[in-house]
C-alpha cells in the first residue's frame, strides 16, 4: 500500500530535531532506520502529519566509554552494535542478541534507538536492555532526561517518550565478568520471536551470586522474570536448581494468544528457554 500524505523534515542537529518535534506537537513521527516505521506507514496503521528524518545527525551514532557505562548513540545500526569491540568486550549480551535480529539488510539499516522507541514486545532488544538495566537518554525542549529501561516501556508499542522528545542515547552498564546468553524460538528463520529469553549470570565459587532474566513477547511490554532471578540468587549452578527457578519464569506475565502460539504454549516456552539460557550463561550448557 501507499502511505497517507505527510510532510517531511530532515534536521542536521539534535537541537533542530527537537525544535521540529516541538513545533509539530503530537502529529510527528521520528524516522530512524525505518525498518519498523515504514511498514506501519504503508499499512496505514499510522498517519503522521510530519516525518522527521534524523538520519543526518552524526552525533546520534557511535559507541563511547563513559565511566562505568557504554554510551551508544540511538542511531547506531544493529550491524555496528554487533561489531563494536567495546560492546563485544563489555556488554556481550547486547551484541549476541542483536546478531539474531531479522536479516543482514535489516541489521545494516535498523538502529538500536529505533528498535527501542518502537517498543514491540516481540522485538529482541527491549527485553535485553531491560535485563541489562540500561538507561535511555531523551532530549526535549525542557532539557535532557534519563529514563531507566524499566520505566521506558509503558504498553504495547508505547513508551514514556514525550511527543517533543528525541531518544538520543542508550547507556548500558559495563558488566565484565558476567556470563550471558540469548535464547529465542521463532517459527521460521528471521521471524519475530514467539518467545525469547535474555540471561545474565554472575557466579562466585561455583554458585550463582546474581542473575537477571529478560523475557521477550510475554506481555504487552518486555518483562523481567523476577521470581526466577530471586530463586537463582545463591543457587548451585546445576541443572536441577536452575530448572526449579526456571519453572517460575512465566509467573506474572501476560502473553498473547495468537496464530504463533497460545498462552499456555508461550508459558511453556518461557520456562524451557529460561532454563537453557541460564545454564548457558552460567557455563553449564
Amino acid at each position: 500500500m501507499i502511505p497517507a500524505a505527510f510532510d517531511y523534515a530532515r534536521p542536521e542537529t539534535v537541537d533542530e530535531a527537537v525544535r521540529t518535534l516541538a513545533d509539530a506537537g503530537e502529529e510527528a513521527k521520528v524516522l530512524a532506520g525505518g525498518q519498523s516505521l515504514l511498514p506501519i506507514l504503508r499499512l496505514r496503521l499510522a498517519f503522521p502529519d510530519l516525518l522527521v528524518d534524523v538520519g543526518r545527525i552524526a552525533e546520534l551514532r557511535g559507541v563511547r566509554r563513559d565511566g562505568d557505562h557504554l554510551a551508544i548513540g540511538a542511531m547506531t545500526t544493529h550491524h555496528d552494535v554487533i561489531h563494536d569491540p567495546q560492546v563485544r568486550a563489555h556488554v556481550g549480551l547486547l551484541a549476541a542478541a542483536t546478531a539474531t535480529v531479522a536479516d543482514p539488510s535489516v541489521r545494516h539499516l535498523g538502529t538500536l534507538g529505533g528498535s527501542l522507541a518502537h517498543a514491540d514486545p516481540a522485538g529482541d532488544l527491549p527485553a535485553v536492555c531491560l535485563a541489562l538495566d540500561a538507561e535511555l537518554v531523551a532530549i526535549g525542549p525542557q532539557g535532557r532526561r534519563i529514563i531507566p529501561a524499566r520505566e521506558f516501556f509503558t504498553d504495547y508499542l508505547q513508551t514514556s517518550l514525550r511527543p517533543d522528545e528525541l531518544l538520543t542515547e542508550i547507556r548500558v552498564p559495563v558488566l565484565d565478568g558476567w556470563g550471558f546468553h540469548y535464547e529465542k524460538f521463532n517459527r521460521v528463520s528471521q521471524a519475530w520471536a514467539v518467545v525469547g529469553v535474555a540471561a545474565l549470570v554472575r557466579r562466585t565459587d561455583g554458585r550463582i551470586a546474581e542473575a537477571r532474566v529478560g523475557l521477550v513477547n510475554m506481555g504487552p511490554t518486555p518483562k523481567r522474570a523476577h521470581l526466577t532471578e530471586t530463586a537463582l540468587a545463591g543457587a548451585d549452578a546445576a541443572s536441577e536448581a536452575v530448572a526449579r527457578a526456571a519453572a517460575l519464569a512465566a509467573e506474572g506475565t501476560r502473553p498473547s494468544n495468537d496464530l504463533s502460539g497460545s498462552v499456555e504454549y508461550r508459558e511453556h516456552l518461557a520456562r524451557v528457554l529460561t532454563r537453557r539460557a541460564v545454564l548457558a550463561a552460567a557455563g553449564m550448557a
